[in-house]
This record gives structure tokens, C-alpha cells and sequence, in this order.
């Protein structure tokens, strides 16, 4: 946690801690453990070939004195951290990866628990058991009947992140800052969430209402939710009563110290529906970003003139580069959302006129006065921040060491203490799974295994947001202005729907000085959430943001279901029918004894014809989606052949880039170098010349990836070549290009020197090039793009994501200047490489598939490319460490190791420590199964 409460309260809460340890019991009378039988596990035909890890550790309550003991001695409660020492030794140990050593660094992950590996038996239920093992404490819930087995869920989700729960319900209904107070970052995270995903609680139910007409699994489904929250429940009341729930409640001052005053609100279906908008939100949405590109379109055009404008946005767009990496490589073609040749209806703005929104109404204490100084709970820019996530390595079982498929696969869900994920087994009638859920939303395991198959995700991102240009309009015929609350639809001046959110926080920390309130207003229109408004040849517009998910966040509930049922689930087809339920915008992947497979999920609408994705659309029938119905927000979707799908390729890798050839990518950037060639280029290594993958190679193919810096792989090459092009007579400069060539013959990696040293191997080198990328994308494109286009483009798609998230370029007020959220561990999704990639490539005369559409570096003359580069390497020489690595609040000035780790960002009270960087997935699975039911 990282508020303090009221010095006073701070001094009663101590000593009712001190009383708690003594006196309080630790755990419910009906958790207390249990001899006899454990529950028969279920199925499993894995044989000890599946394992995961997830860090920093399963538990994530601790009550109020036993986060004032980790603040005061360093303890933790059990099973809080030890799944993060072996998650990060993995960084070190690789290249020596043995069969033997995987279990070091994954848990068993079979079913059921040994019976000398027991460590308690909860019984919440007569007709449920939760088994705890002794190694990781995760939760293994046995159910004889459905009912029971889902309240055993939800008693276990309790259990283990009661506060995180109650956090997220709060985050997604955009109200974080009345229930963990005002915080800049609490207020800044809350009014992104309410911007993405505002709704009135009847319209939370109507969710749940729609599900309930959608035939027998959507009834069981929501009979499942309902048992899970009656299991939460218990969980509530019996820690109340006995005074062991987690701490933080009395922290924030929801409930005394002392007296036990105050409570914890009972949870309820509506607040699945808020969680399940904070995960669409943030991992199974894309698209979006309409108004950037046409800034970058208009500034092209600008500069350029019309046509030469236009060549260049569109080759910068990348929408369809014939050098991106595809997860399928088998030479089919699936056309999403590519630009048309013609373009229909486009709105785009007048330069200079888009004015963001106004979100933020009739605030009080919310300034100096009000705003506490103490960090919020989580990073303010979790949603608004461009980060990606998640990476799967599968190959088939006619290239694998033992004739089954192998797969490693997880999601990059962020670092966090606890975590927003659980480990979970769940045995019940119809359910048989174990593996991750969203804490909250683990009525079914999400990411994870049945019982002859294992199946995990990453985003997808596809274009399913679009906004439209909105007329305004008034009724009384007085002039239109950009403050009007009304719109144009079919003809009719129809009012805005004016969505209203009023929050308010007590001063609950020492460094408060006040009280804060204010009202969170988004306006709604049949088009979508009003973001921005503007004139379109010099009329009035509103820009509403139009996602197909919208209003349909709690849908994907029945493919869920179906991934955990054995009964749904045999074989590849029966996966792809149950990702084809999901209407996030998800990669999934499968793997059994037999087969791997792949398929893309989400609400792809069908726009009408000549409609481009990647531009504001004209609010007119003409160019709406196809059978568009703004009052359930529902229209024609693409059918599933057409969503990228496969079975059985020779291998698949994802790491968020683009699914398949003709499927367009939304946003700018996806070109000739992305991170998912560093998967791409190891596994077709490890398959050279018949070569077979196996648990070990693949993992250690992953590992590999996770510790290489993609610049230095995949384009510090085309820059040596340029500068070497002539002698660098310069000693300083020549002894840094030493030291880069040095680093990159040994591979390009961030590795520390030895296990613990915290000391990076080549630290000069890395030092170099991190201080060098920004200002060499700076010297090699400002010159070409103009200030005007150089800025639009930033806003576009940043120029640099390290590790750290310390070096943002001489650039200000643009998206590089926030280039990541610090100490994320995920890294180089985002970037200018393959911008820089083709313009050195066509500088240096090599063929270039789908190149800019003018040369940048030196104007495509390699003696002033060089020239540009040398220059700028100069610059980088001179930066000191501190300049390249400047201190923030978990790292001083100059510690590259530091600047670069991985933070599990407390969500509670409970802290954990360090670990060194790597580009890998949160939650990972290693599967390889020798036998199909």
C-alpha cells in the first residue's frame, strides 16, 4: 500500500495490530485444515509435462498486521513471493536449461494435489473441498455439484484477493478515487476508465439481462456467476466477523481498527459486469486511433503536397507491410479492414480545430490544495498508455522431440503485488480446468489447461473502434457551436446523453490537505462516446469513439465456459467454437497430444463499402456498419472463416503482431521489424534442417527473446553499416561503435554479468544505444517530416519503448514523451524500428518490400546519412548515466540495472522486491501432452 493514514488513526491501527497478531485468528473456523480423503483428481493426461508460474505469488490478503510487520521487518505473509525468485532466475539460468531444472523455474502444474503435498482442506460447503498445496498454496476447488464448486470459486478468489476485487469493481465503474482516495494517478486512471466503458448500473444489468436470453450455457453461466458470488460472500462476512480480512480496509478507512466499524460492500452481479469492461479495455479492444492518423495524414499532406502526402502516410501507416512477421505463414490471405483504394465518406478534420472532450466537471480540492502527493494505487496511464502484452511459442507435433505438440504461451498482464491474475484448479460437474483467471472474474479459468489440452492468449488489437464525425445541431435555430449538446441522426437534431459520475475523497493520508470532489461527464450519442469535437469544412462536429464491444463486455462469458468444459472441448475444432464466443479481440492458441491450432477473436463489424478503418468516418447511413443498431450496439461481424484461423502449421508465434497477411493492422508501425521476429527468427532456428523443438528449446528460444533488445538485433546491423561506410576517425566515437559491434557479436542482449550481480554485461554498449535511439530517429526523420509531421507522427505511434522508459527523445507535449509505464518489464512493442530499418536499408541500396515512400537519412545520400548518425552518436557519447537513466521513485539516477527491473507495483499493503528485466509473459505456461483422452 502505498498511503499512510491520519497520524492518529495510524498510532490505534499499530496497536490494534499488535492485539490482531495475538489474538485474531488467521483464518476462518471452516478453513481451518483438514485430515482425511482429498477429492480424486480429475483426468489428467499430461503426466507431469504441464507447468506455470506466476509471480510474485498466490496469496494477495494480508490482514492489518501482517502488512505492518512486512513495513516494519520485511516479512511477508506465506505464498505472497515465492513464485517471483523462480520466475526470475529463469533470466540467468537459461542457456543452461536442463529437463531436469524446468520444475526451478515452473510449478507442477497437474492436477489435483499428493496427499503428503497437502497443506489445508477448506470446506465452505459440504459439497465443495478447496485444497491448498504446500509448494504454491493454490487453490485446487473440488465441487460434487455445480453449485457448490463455483461458491468454492468464489470463496477461494475471496481468499486470495479480496482487496484486489473490491479495487477493480471500484476502477471499472470509474470511482477509484472514493474508495482509495484522490491520488493524481487514482483520478487520472479512474477518468480513462470512465471515458472507455461509462455506464449506469441498469445498464450493467442489462448486460446481464441479454445474456440470460441467450440459451442454456448463458443461463448456466450466469447460475455460475451467481454461486461465485454467494461463495465470495461468505468469504466477506466470516472475515468480518472473525477480523481477518485484508488490512488495507482499515488502511483506507473503510473499516476502524478498533472497533470493527464499517464493512465491506456485499459483491454482486453487476460488479462482474465492471470487471469484465476493465479487462476488455484494457487486453481485447483495438482500433481507436482514427484522429492520429488523419493528423498524420493532414501534416503529410501538408508538407508534401496532396498526392505525395498521401504515398507517405500510407507507407508509414504499414497497413499491410509485406515484411511483418505473421503468426500465419502458410500463404493464405485474410482481408480485415485494409485501406480501399477509393475512400468513401472520410471526415477529415480542419488543421488545428480537434479539442479533447471535457471530462472533468464542478471540481473542488482537486488542485494544490486537494491533490494528495502520494502515488495512487496504480499507474494513472494503465489504459491510455500504449503497451503490449503477451507472446505463445507452439510447434507441431511432427517437429518436436517426441512427436506431441509443444507449447509455451502466456499473457503479459502487467507486474503486480498481488497480481491481477489467480492460479486456480476447478473440478466440478462440467468443469474440469487449472490455470489463470482475472481476480474477480475466476468463476472459470481463462488462460490455462483441461484435461488433455492447454490453451492461452495474446491481444490481438484489430481495428473493431471507429469514430465518426458527428454534425452538431441545435432545435431552437440559433447558430451551432462546438459546445452544442445536440446531434445530427437520420435527419432528426436529437439530444446527447449526458452520463454523469460524482466522486468524492476524504483526506485519508497524512500528506492530504484537503478533501476533493467532481463529476466525471461523457456524452453519448447512436455513434458512440463523444471524445473530441472539431469542424469538418468548417462545420461543427462531435468525434465519437464507436467500439463493437461496447455494451457487450460480460458476452464472451460462454466461450470461457466452453474452454473449461471437457465436454465442449475434445480437439482443435471444439477450441476454435469456443474462442469464436469470444468477442474480445484475442489471439488464442491451443495444443494437445495431437494437434496446435489458432484462431482470432472478436466483434469484427462489417463496414459499409469503401469505408477506411484507419480514418473518421461521416456520420451518414451510407457509411455506418452493416445492420447497425445503436440501441443495443449490435451490427453485422465478420464471419469466423474469415477471422485468421489454422490448424496444424509447422509452428505459430505471436508476440502482438500481425495475425496474417491482408488483415490489416490498426495503428502505425507494424513493419519490417517487430518483437515477434525475435520468436519468429529462434524457432525457425531451432526447425533448420529438420531440427525438433522440445520443452527445453523452446523455452529456452522464449527466454532468449525476453533478453534481447530488438534495436540491437534487428536494426543496429543497417546502422553500423552506415556509419562504417567510411573510417570513424573521431577516437570517441570510434571506441562506441566498438563497443556496440562488441555487444552485438555477443547478441544484442541485456543480460546482467552473472545471476544477482546487478550489473548488465556490455552496460556501456546498452547505455549507448539507449541514450543513441531517440536522437538518431530525431536526426534521421525531423529534417524530412518537418517539425509539424515529425510531432503528429510521435502522437501516432511513439519513437521508443526500452525497458526502462527513461529515454523519450528531445521531443515534448507528444506520445514519446510518455514513451511506457517505468519498470513494466514489457517492452519494444512500440517504436520507430521499422521506420529506421527500411529508410537505412534503401540508403544502403538493399531491396526494401513495401518501403517508405521517400528516403529520410541524409536525403537518401549515405555520406549525410552517416554524417546524421555520427552526430547524433555524438550526442548520445556525451549523455552521462544520469541523463539516460533519471531516478524516479524506485531508483536513483544512473542505475541502469535499476532503471530497467521489474516493479510488482503494490496494489495493497504488502511489497515485494526487484527482479531483474525481461521481456516475457506474467503468467506462462509449458505444456506438452503424450496422451488424448
Amino acid at each position: 500500500m502505498q498511503r499512510r493514514p491520519h497520524p492518529r488513526r495510524f498510532a490505534a491501527a499499530t496497536l490494534a495490530a499488535a492485539l490482531l497478531a495475538v489474538f485474531a485468528p488467521t483464518a476462518s473456523p471452516t478453513a481451518a485444515a483438514a485430515a482425511g480423503e482429498t477429492p480424486a483428481a480429475a483426468g489428467d493426461y499430461c503426466a507431469g509435462k504441464c507447468l506455470d508460474v506466476l509471480p510474485p505469488g498466490e496469496n494477495g490478503n494480508a490482514t492489518l498486521a501482517e502488512i505492518l510487520l512486512n513495513k516494519v521487518f520485511g516479512s511477508r505473509p506465506a505464498h505472497t513471493d515465492d513464485q517471483l525468485g523462480p520466475y526470475a532466475n529463469l533470466a540467468g539460468a537459461y542457456p543452461q536449461l536442463t529437463e531436469a531444472q524446468l520444475r526451478s523455474f515452473f510449478n507442477d502444474a497437474s492436477f489435483g494435489v499428493p496427499a503428503d503435498q497437502v497443506a489445508s482442506t477448506t470446506r465452505p460447503r459440504s459439497d465443495v473441498a478447496i485444497v491448498r498445496d504446500k509448494a504454491t498454496g493454490v487453490p485446487h476447488i473440488t465441487g460434487t455439484t455445480r453449485y457448490g464448486t463455483e461458491f468454492g470459486a468464489g470463496y477461494a478468489a475471496a481468499q486470495d484477493r479480496l482487496w484486489v476485487m473490491d479495487l477493480f469493481r471500484h476502477v471499472g465503474r470509474g470511482q477509484l478515487s472514493g474508495f482509495a482516495g484522490g491520488a493524481a494517478a487514482n483520478r487520472q486512471l479512474e477518468q480513462s476508465f470512465w471515458q472507455a466503458a461509462p455506464y449506469t448500473e441498469d445498464e450493467l444489468q442489462q448486460q446481464i439481462d441479454a445474456i440470460a436470453n441467450e440459451g442454456d450455457r448463458a443461463r448456466q453461466a450466469l447460475a455460475d456467476a451467481g454461486a461465485y458470488l454467494d461463495g465470495i460472500n461468505q468469504y466477506v462476512r466470516e472475515s468480518y466477523d472473525g477480523r481477518y480480512f485484508p488490512g488495507e480496509y482499515d488502511l483506507t478507512g473503510h473499516i476502524d481498527a478498533m472497533t470493527n466499524a464499517g464493512g465491506i460492500e456485499p459483491f454482486k452481479l453487476t460488479d462482474l459486469v465492471a470487471l469484465a469492461s476493465v479487462v476488455g479495455a484494457l487486453f481485447g479492444s483495438g482500433g481507436g486511433g482514427e484522429l492520429a492518423s488523419a493528423q498524420v495524414k493532414l501534416a503529410a499532406e501538408a508538407r508534401y503536397g496532396t498526392a505525395e502526402g498521401d504515398r507517405l502516410w500510407s507507407s508509414l501507416r504499414e497497413a499491410d507491410d509485406p515484411e511483418a512477421v505473421l503468426t500465419l505463414h502458410d500463404g493464405r490471405r485474410f482481408p480485415y479492414a485494409l485501406p480501399p483504394d477509393s475512400p468513401q465518406g472520410t471526415a477529415l478534420p480542419d488543421p488545428g480545430s480537434v479539442v479533447p472532450e471535457k471530462t472533468v466537471y464542478d471540481a473542488t480540492g482537486t488542485g494544490t490544495q486537494g491533490a494528495t502527493t502520494a502515488p495512487g494505487l496504480l499507474p494513472g496511464n494503465l489504459l491510455t498508455a500504449k503497451h503490449g502484452m503477451s507472446n505463445a511459442l507452439l510447434v507441431s507435433g511432427a517437429h518436436t522431440d517426441d512427436g506431441h505438440p509443444v507449447a509455451v504461451f502466456g499473457p503479459q498482464t502487467g507486474y503486480f503485488a498481488p497480481q491481477l491474475l489467480m492460479l486456480e484448479e476447478i473440478q466440478g460437474p462440467g468443469i474440469s480446468a487449472r490455470g489463470a483467471a482475472f481476480a474477480g472474474l475466476s468463476f472459470y479459468v481463462q488462460l490455462g489447461r483441461g484435461q488433455d489440452y492447454a490453451w492461452s492468449a495474446t491481444s490481438a488489437g484489430q481495428d473493431i473502434t471507429d469514430t465518426y464525425a458527428v454534425p452538431l445541431c441545435t432545435t431552437d435555430g440559433g447558430p451551432v457551436g462546438l459546445t452544442a449538446d445536440h446531434y445530427r441522426w437520420h435527419g432528426q437534431c436529437l439530444p446527447m446523453e449526458r452520463l454523469e459520475r460524482k466522486n468524492s475523497w476524504k483526506p485519508t493520508t497524512a500528506d492530504s490537505t484537503a478533501a476533493g470532489s467532481y463529476t466525471l461527464v461523457m456524452n453519448r450519442t447512436n455513434y458512440g462516446l463523444v471524445t473530441a469535437r472539431g469542424t469538418v469544412g468548417g462545420a461543427p462536429v462531435a468525434f465519437t469513439s464507436l467500439r463493437s464491444t461496447y455494451r457487450h463486455e460480460a458476452d464472451s462469458i460462454i466461450g470461457f465456459q466452453m474452454l473449461n468444459d471437457p465436454g465442449a472441448v475434445h480437439d482443435a475444432a471444439g477450441f476454435q467454437q469456443a474462442a469464436q464466443n469470444i468477442n474480445y479481440t484475442f489471439n488464442w492458441f491451443y495444443a494437445d497430444s495431437r494437434d496446435i491450432a489458432y484462431y482470432n477473436s472478436g466483434n469484427n463489424p462489417v463496414r459499409a463499402p469503401g469505408v477506411d478503418a484507419g480514418l473518421p468516418v461521416r456520420a451518414e447511413p451510407a457509411y455506418e456498419w452493416r445492420d447497425f443498431d445503436p440501441a443495443a450496439n449490435t451490427a453485422r461481424y465478420t464471419p469466423p472463416a474469415e477471422h485468421p484461423n489454422s490448424v496444424d502449421q509447422d509452428y505459430y508465434v505471436s508476440w502482438n503482431n500481425k495475425q496474417a497477411a491482408g488483415f490489416a493492422a490498426a495503428g502505425f508501425g507494424n513493419g519490417s521489424v517487430h518483437r515477434g521476429n525475435l520468436l519468429d527468427d529462434r524457432v525457425k532456428a531451432l526447425l533448420a534442417g529438420g531440427g525438433k523443438a522440445s520443452r527445453v528449446s523452446l523455452t529456452k528460444a522464449m527466454e532468449s527473446a525476453a533478453l534481447a533488445d530488438l534495436r540491437a538485433e534487428d536494426v543496429l546491423p543497417e546502422l553500423l553499416r552506415v556509419v562504417r561506410s567510411a573510417p570513424v576517425t573521431d577516437p570517441s566515437l570510434a571506441a562506441a561503435v566498438q563497443k556496440l559491434e562488441t555487444w552485438r557479436a555477443a547478441g544484442g542482449q541485456r543480460r546482467e554479468t552473472s545471476p544477482g550481480s546487478h550489473a548488465y554485461a556490455d552496460a556501456e554498449a546498452i547505455r549507448i544505444l539507449d541514450a543513441w535511439w531517440p536522437l538518431l530517429a530525431d536526426a534521421v526523420f525531423r529534417p524530412g517530416l518537418g517539425d509539424a509531421l515529425f510531432g503528429a507522427l510521435t502522437g501516432a505511434v511513439q519513437i521508443n519503448e526500452s525497458p526502462s522508459g527513461g529515454q523519450s527523445g528531445p521531443t515534448s507535449g507528444t506520445a514519446s514523451a510518455n514513451e511506457s509505464i517505468p519498470h513494466k518489464g514489457s517492452a519494444f512493442q512500440y517504436g520507430w524500428w521499422s521506420y529506421v530499418d527500411k529508410d537505412l536499408r534503401g540508403v544502403l541500396g538493399d531491396p526494401v518490400a513495401g518501403p517508405l515512400a521517400r528516403p529520410f537519412c541524409g536525403g537518401g545520400d549515405l555520406a549525410a546519412c552517416r554524417t546524421a548518425l555520427l552526430d547524433s552518436l555524438r550526442k548520445a557519447v556525451a549523455q552521462t548515466p544520469a541523463q539516460v537513466y533519471p531516478a524516479d521513485a524506485d531508483c536513483p539516477a544512473g542505475d541502469q540495472w535499476c532503471a530497467d527491473s521489474i516493479v510488482q507495483r503494490p496494489l495493497g499493503g504488502v511489497t515485494d522486491p526487484k527482479s531483474t528485466w525481461q521481456n516475457r509473459p506474467t503468467y506462462q505456461q509449458v505444456v506438452q501432452f503424450p496422451a488424448h483422452r
